[in-house]
């Protein structure tokens, strides 16, 4: 999806400006350890303000000294011409925001010309004050590396901000600019533009009025500056500052201050910029007196709906939700009924599959949803599987996350077959109401540490997860560090996300899709002889400890 430039990464889809692009990867060691210096010891940074031009490469005196040197111009006088006037030259009025973009083309064509005339000079052929700006669109690519490290940094609990000396673009190419605005704040909050601030840097006006948006100290707070009159600026005010130089330099930089991670080798993929809540729509649809589904959405198309597991949160898609948009879908991903904003009944039959899989159609219905592709991730693609089977007309596509489609066998007590399979002690610890929910309640963040983590050796806890034999030992938990340390699937803020919305919901709801086995047994029997003819993908995971990818074998039988 890269370098395609700027429609693709405005959103324009037309193939033209701005792209997010190909960059080299940087460093040469895969994950270097960061050793955090004593500065950064000291000091504990909550934000970092990027400079736009930080972020897109080439600049703007890139594409002015590109036509100079096309109309055999001397060195330097576009840019003279730009700054002609001083505090009261076009480009100083437009930064602040007296005039629109159009304006200043107007006026540095004019200022052009006058400087021809009076040396003596023709005016070159095919000149035009609007080139540089245009070509800036057209090539300007954005670099990935920094909004890598934006991406890093906000995980590991940074603000990231962009404060950028921009014009108002009242031109014929003013959609590209709102575009690239709704990009730039999906990664980035808040987004400050000198023509809306009123000021434009290096003016300490703008740096206090970026700090007034975050609400945070100068003291704990970085800028990333492409000045020096600006870096100067920020570091009188209190501001750490780094002078950005090439990418790899200024990474650097940032990485000693900061103590993050934010150089990584060519062999090290880049992971998909998450999404936060803040950023997205939030939406609450009643499904009937007492039950409301809460989710979230963004972008327009064919409808898409992610559906989540155990425990989980609507949240758990945010690497996805963004890519899906772009891609040209309306991506919804919903909180499950039991989590979070969504309501949770105490009523274990509010639960059941054949319960779960009419909510939703009612769901459909109440958004005039005609067809909706399905993705859902453990419990969220079983009810994927049985919307798939009861009710196909709604289904445009399903895929599923380690969850096998299966029919039912008849001739076996789905409990005592549970019983037989030693992965799935957890299950029938979960059936008795109220004796798991303390557990697990207890301690949210810890329960949430010890069961949400990636299979990476370095973030394994020093004992295990142990599926089986819970009973016996009186608890899931029982055994496991009573502070584990952070996992890498739940930095920060995302883990006080999570521990608010369960804090709200508690675990009875989520627990009470597993005390509905014999009744989803059953009503899945009513169906036994059909198969799901539709699109379908399954995605297994080779390191799931339950849900192993063996037992997918033969679905090909009913998923057709």
């Amino acid at each position: 999806m890269r370098g395609r430039g700027f429609g693709e990464y405005y959103g324009l889809g037309e193939g033209r400006g701005f792209a997010e692009g190909p960059w080299p990867k940087l460093g040469q060691s895969s994950r270097p350890r960061v050793r955090v210096s004593a500065r950064a010891a000291a000091m504990e940074r909550r934000a970092v303000i990027f400079d736009l031009g930080v972020l897109l490469k080439p600049g703007l005196q890139h594409f002015l000294s590109a036509c100079e040197r096309d109309w055999g111009l001397p060195r330097g006088f576009l840019a003279a011409a730009l700054d002609s006037g001083g505090s009261q030259s076009p480009k100083s009025r437009a930064l602040r925001g007296h005039i629109g973009l159009t304006q200043l083309v107007a006026e540095l064509e004019a200022e052009c010309r006058s400087r021809l005339r009076s040396a003596g000079a023709a005016v070159p052929e095919g000149f035009s004050a609007s080139r540089p700006f245009r070509e800036l669109r057209e090539r300007g690519r954005l670099d990935p590396a920094v909004l890598r490290a934006a991406a890093e940094l906000r995980q590991r609990g940074f603000r990231a901000c962009v404060l950028a000396n921009a014009w108002l673009d009242d031109s014929g190419g003013r959609r590209a600019w709102a575009a690239l605005r709704e990009r730039l704040r999906r990664r980035f909050r808040p987004v400050l533009e000198s023509c809306r601030v009123g000021a434009a840097k290096p003016d300490p006006g703008a740096f206090r009025r970026a700090l007034s948006e975050l609400g945070t100290p100068p003291q704990q707070v970085i800028v990333v500056e492409e000045h020096a009159e600006s870096v100067a600026a920020a570091r009188a005010l209190g501001m750490a500052a780094v002078l950005a130089r090439d990418t790899e330099a200024t990474l650097r930089d940032l990485q000693e201050i900061t103590g993050v991670q934010l150089l990584f080798g060519a062999d090290v993929e880049a992971p998909p910029e998450p999404i936060s809540p803040e950023e997205l729509g939030h939406g609450y649809v009643q499904i009937r007196p007492g039950v409301q589904l809460h989710f979230v959405e963004l972008g327009r198309g064919p409808a898409l709906c992610l559906c989540h597991g155990f425990p989980e949160s609507w949240l758990s898609w945010r690497f996805q939700l963004a890519p899906l948009a772009r891609a040209g879908f309306r991506v919804m991903a919903l909180e499950m009924k039991g989590y979070g904003d969504s309501s949770a009944p105490s009523d274990i039959s509010e639960y059941s599959q054949e319960q779960i899989c009419k909510d939703f159609i009612t769901f459909l219905d109440k958004l005039g949803i005609l067809q909706v592709i399905l993705v859902g991730h453990d419990w969220g693609g079983a009810m994927a599987w049985n919307v798939a089977l009861f009710y196909p007309e709604r289904v445009r596509a399903v895929a599923v996350l380690n969850t096998p489609f299966r029919p039912p066998d008849p001739d076996c007590d789905v409990l005592e077959r549970l019983g037989r399979i030693p992965e799935f002690d957890y299950q029938l610890y979960f059936q008795e109401p109220g004796v798991a929910e303390a557990e697990l309640e207890k301690d949210i963040a810890r329960t949430l540490k010890i069961l949400i983590r990636s299979a990476a050796p370095e973030d394994r806890l020093p004992v295990p997860l142990d599926v089986r034999s819970v009973r016996q030992r009186g608890g899931l938990l029982v055994g496991l560090p009573e502070d584990p340390p952070e996992s890498r699937l739940l930095p920060p803020a995302v883990l006080r996300y999570y521990v608010r919305q369960f804090r709200k919901s508690g675990f009875r709801g989520p627990l009470n899709w597993y005390r509905n086995l014999r009744e989803n047994h059953e009503w899945a029997l009513s169906a036994r002889g059909r198969t799901i003819p539709l699109p379908a993908l399954m995605v297994t995971a080779g390191k799931d400890p339950v849900l192993k990818p063996g037992l997918s074998k033969g679905m090909e039988k009913w998923v057709r």
